[in-house]
């Protein structure tokens, strides 16, 4: 019998993404599991849990616990402030990274509590996961949380410093109660070096929940934007963030000699570019204020007849809207930021790329997809992708975490 899963997730508490989205889908395959969302959680998550009958905990268990989250705030408070502070480039930029420094100080903090509430509630889990994990101090959350754990590791984010790399040196015995999981392997690669020591495996985050968007979505959702079923659409989701190169959007856009219609939603955006791409003759665009919740993102991607996804070359994270339009079933458009990525896209019909930054070369593409729209992507388009279905991820976990188990008996 399968047994229960420790699913920890410090960002529980933002609305819409991938996170909340496979932590659910978790839950839901190891019914009993115990979630722990030190911040809190999104209200939309909370049903699903309950159904899946998972153990919630959003406060922490015993004082322990209690003592490092209270730090880990104080920690984090600190961090804000000196980023406020150190805002201005004019500052050298050793001062302007001593904040995100300090952040990464919190995230261990707030990890470590998570750790001693999940060893002061459960034992024996088949895995005991931090799903959104700190790049730094991986070794020192286990010694403060005294639980050995698997952790998703997404990006870096920021590199350790002096200070930081001492701190992480001090307590690199830890790394051996660790097992790191990195979602592709160009951010394994990029981990390897600072961190070699540090077991780990590579696996995708994302998993096939199986809810492909229906013929009635579909029609829902172009209803909802009052767009004509005739007419072509492309959604751009997700927060603008310095590696998503909404410049070459920019450039692209005002080549378009045809008419298309755009959907954006998310959070942060530019208000700015917005209003620019609003006056250029025969684009509509439709705005979703973000953050937005799951129902709602799922009516964005139902009225596009494909989803535009641009990022700077050499981005090699994993693609939360890559694999949401594979999971969905909605074509895409996807720069070639990513070299592994866009191999594995390479031949499907329902995929068509551009050379990351050329923007003739994404105008191009727009006009194809306004021109004939392109296929579906099949039930096939996860695996492609490299995601498993909730319950082989769980098998996934459990596998991975087992020698962690045998070593700490």
């Amino acid at each position: 019998m399968r047994g229960r899963l420790v699913l920890i997730e410090p960002y529980a508490n933002r609305l819409g993404g991938h996170h909340q989205r496979t932590l659910v889908a978790l839950a839901q395959a190891r019914p009993g599991s115990l979630v722990i969302a030190p911040h809190g959680i999104a209200s939309e998550s909370v049903r699903a849990l309950h159904e899946a009958d998972a153990r919630l905990v959003t406060a922490p268990a015993g004082s322990a616990a209690t003592v490092l989250l209270a730090v880990s705030r104080v920690v984090a408070g600190l961090s804000a402030a000196g980023q406020r502070v150190f805002r201005s480039r004019r500052w050298p930029r050793r001062l302007r990274r001593v904040p995100h420094q300090i952040t990464l100080l919190a995230r261990c903090l707030t990890e470590a509590s998570a750790l001693r509430s999940s060893r002061r509630l459960v034992s024996g889990a088949d895995a005991v996961v931090i799903l959104t994990a700190s790049e730094a101090l991986h070794g020192a959350a286990a010694l403060l949380g005294g639980q050995p754990h698997l952790r998703f590791v997404h990006e870096a984010v920021t590199a350790e410093d002096a200070v930081v790399r001492l701190l992480g040196r001090l307590a690199r015995r830890g790394e051996q109660r660790v097992i790191a999981v990195y979602p592709t392997q160009v951010v394994g690669d990029q981990f390897a070096a600072a961190f070699a020591d540090l077991p780990a495996v590579v696996g995708a985050f994302a998993v096939d929940d199986g809810r492909r968007l229906s013929d009635a979505e579909r029609d829902g959702g172009r209803a909802a934007f009052d767009i004509p079923a005739a007419e072509a659409v492309v959604c751009l989701v997700g927060g603008w963030w310095p590696y998503k190169d909404i410049t070459v959007v920019d450039d692209a856009l005002a080549r378009l000699k045809e008419p298309l219609h755009l959907v954006v939603t998310g959070f942060p955006l530019d208000e700015a570019v917005l209003q620019r791409w609003r006056c250029l003759p025969g684009l509509r665009v439709h705005t979703v204020p973000g953050p937005v919740s799951d129902s709602v993102l799922r009516l964005v991607y139902a009225a596009a007849d494909a989803a535009l996804v641009t990022r700077r070359p050499g981005t090699g994270k994993e693609s939360g809207l890559v694999m949401d339009a594979a999971r969905l079933g909605v074509p895409l458009i996807v720069s070639e930021h990513d070299g592994a990525l866009t191999a594995r896209l390479h031949g499907q019909p329902w995929a068509l790329t551009f050379p990351a930054g050329d923007p003739d070369a994404l105008a191009d593409v727009l006009h194809t997809v306004i021109r004939q729209p392109p296929p579906l992507p099949g039930p096939e388009a996860p695996v492609l992708l490299g995601m498993r279905s909730a319950a082989e991820q769980a098998d996934f976990l459990t596998r991975t975490f087992a020698p962690l188990r045998t070593k700490e008996s």
